[in-house]
């Protein structure tokens, strides 16, 4: 359950850095209009595929999932732009309210990949109490250390040139501490994409019967598909990310260092946004494709994660 990276700046503004700040607030506007195109992209799949299906936890997941993106960036462009009057209290409060947006969002695909891996686990008890404990041991540990920063995190509000400006003043190690909730983040991830592999790997083994092999191996690839591609954008965010945090990044309030906070900015609202969401809707596009498959008489019915199951547009996962 990662939090949004944060860095100090200095109560005295340069011009260079409000170029800087100027620069990234570009970015804002990208990442608004990045989530407003996927959504809409893919806006009647998800009336077919979700708005029109039996509503479930994952359903719930699902909107809350998408449409945290749109009033998350929203905010987050509001804070940047330098043209918008935010007194300390204002900005600090969106400041709180965007890290823990971030960590709810966090937390719904985390509850996420707990479904679809005990799914692929044929609904194991052991492996859904084992899925749950590690996700608690991390996201007990990250709630905790969110709660710490924001006690020693303070703003204030500079106006130069009609240009309004917002240092924020980190007390203790803060930015270590929101180093430490993606390295556990980091971990979780890494755990659930080895016990997905596992299982795919598992099932390939055990495909014996020629009537089987399609429907339980296509599922299975349209799962690891979009595991690897959720896993490997975060992965790739929570470097930059650590990188960020590093002593000679968050001192600097250079255009290249705005620049790199702009293009992890973009990266992490594509990764939560985009294809956190996709996790749902990857799986229930095909579940369709075979449902529709089944009923145009192809012989198909039975898919996925457990032999003799039908599975449907409404699944859980």
């Amino acid at each position: 359950m990662p939090t949004i990276p944060l860095k100090a700046r200095t109560p005295l503004f340069s011009w260079p850095q409000i170029n800087s700040n100027i620069l990234y607030s570009y970015f804002a506007v990208a990442s608004v209009a990045v989530v407003m195109y996927d959504w809409a992209l893919i806006i009647g799949q998800e009336v077919e595929l979700v708005w029109r299906q039996r509503w479930s936890l994952m359903t719930f997941l699902y909107l809350g999932v998408r449409y945290a993106g749109i009033p998350f960036t929203v905010l987050n462009l509001s804070h940047n732009l330098p043209s918008v009057e935010v007194t300390d209290a204002v900005s600090i409060i969106i400041y709180f309210v965007l890290n823990w947006m971030s960590l709810g969002v966090a937390t719904m695909l985390n509850v996420i990949m707990i479904c679809r891996l005990h799914a692929m686990y044929q609904r194991s008890k052991k492996i859904l109490i084992f899925l749950v404990v590690i996700f608690l041991a991390v996201t007990i540990p990250c709630g905790v250390i969110a709660v710490m920063v924001s006690i020693h995190t303070s703003a204030e509000e500079s106006i130069l040139s009609g240009t309004y400006m917002c240092s924020y003043d980190l007390e203790g190690d803060v930015n270590f501490l929101s180093s430490l909730t993606w390295i556990l983040g980091t971990v979780w991830e890494v755990l659930a994409l080895c016990l997905a592999l596992w299982v795919a790997i598992k099932h390939l083994r055990e495909l014996h019967r020629p009537s089987t092999q399609w429907t339980i191996g296509d599922c299975i690839v349209v799962l690891i598909k979009t595991h690897v591609a959720y896993f490997a954008s975060f992965l790739a965010v929570s470097c930059l990310t650590l990188s960020y945090f590093s002593p000679t990044l968050s001192d600097s309030s250079s255009e290249g260092v705005q620049i790199y906070g702009g293009i992890l900015q973009i990266f992490w609202t594509i990764q939560m946004f985009v294809l956190g969401p996709r996790l749902i809707l990857g799986v229930r596009d095909f579940n369709a494709k075979v449902v529709a498959d089944s009923d145009a008489g192809t012989g198909i019915t039975t898919i996925a994660f457990q032999e003799r199951v039908h599975v449907t547009t409404s699944s859980g996962v």
